[in-house]
């Protein structure tokens, strides 16, 4: 059951129109994260990706760090846990990236400082990342003899192989002009504009057609490293097809050729 936005400890959610926020609120931990807040951002993107006045979510985080990683409080505790309740934990990080990864709705990161471990995880899962330029990374994990295996699915797919060979294995810290060049983050912007070009972004989703919205971030997920062949083009080929078809789809192409403003800009 997805917890209100009252009852909740570790983050906050807030809407404004179409744009939803959800905020890491553990400033005071450099918003390292628990399973209470594994807990809740699964619930919370969850929500809003079936929630259909949300067009687009940034995921923030209150203070100076975006994300250390775990809490250290939570890693005593999991020094004790059983193999089966570690590799239920485990799973339950697993499930919060995917969620995060697979929602509906394109998922914008907006990083505000540091971002270690766990939080590079955040920033690789979200759709589109935008960083201060002052802003640090770091695959810490290995430096406590661990592994980045939960994130590893997001992290190499956002920086590549080559990249997190490196990373993974020397637990170099890295800056954002790095990050960027890796493909971790989009953009970069002093700390005084990041809101500007955060809401710039979250807009330009926003006034795009709902459902397109939808569709071009599964297509991306379907067709990334596929062989282009007879059955992918088939399978676009329906795709566009279909979408045409749709009330959707004449609504924007009837709204573009009359000069006008499509349905859902209105809403």
């Amino acid at each position: 059951m997805t917890q209100s936005s009252a009852t909740l400890q570790r983050i906050a959610v807030e809407h404004d129109g179409a744009i939803a926020t959800v905020t890491l609120a553990r400033p005071e931990v450099r918003n390292a994260f628990d399973d209470l807040t594994i807990v809740e951002l699964t619930g919370a993107f969850r929500a809003l990706s079936d929630d259909a006045h949300v067009r687009a979510i940034v995921l923030a985080a209150q203070g100076p760090a975006f994300c250390a990683g775990a809490d250290l409080g939570y890693m005593q505790r999991m020094a004790h846990f059983s193999d089966a309740e570690n590799r239920a934990d485990a799973l339950g990080l697993a499930t919060m990236l995917n969620t995060i990864y697979t929602c509906a709705k394109p998922v914008i990161a907006r990083v505000q400082g540091d971002a270690y471990a766990g939080g590079m995880g955040l920033v690789a899962a979200a759709d589109i990342a935008i960083a201060v330029d002052s802003a640090q990374f770091c695959l810490s994990e290995a430096r406590l003899g661990l592994l980045p295996a939960t994130i590893a699915p997001y992290v190499i797919r956002a920086i590549g192989e080559r990249a997190a060979r490196r990373y993974f294995v020397s637990a170099e810290r890295f800056d954002a002009a790095e990050a960027l060049r890796l493909g971790l983050v989009h953009e970069l912007t002093t700390a005084d504009a990041l809101d500007a070009v955060v809401e710039r972004v979250a807009k330009a989703i926003a006034g795009n057609g709902p459902q397109a919205v939808i569709e071009c971030k599964r297509l991306v997920g379907d067709v990334a490293g596929q062989s282009i062949d007879s059955k992918l083009m088939l399978d676009t080929a329906d795709r566009i097809a279909r979408v045409r078809g749709s009330e959707e789809g004449r609504a924007g192409i009837g709204s573009f050729l009359q000069k006008s403003s499509p349905p859902w800009a209105e809403r």
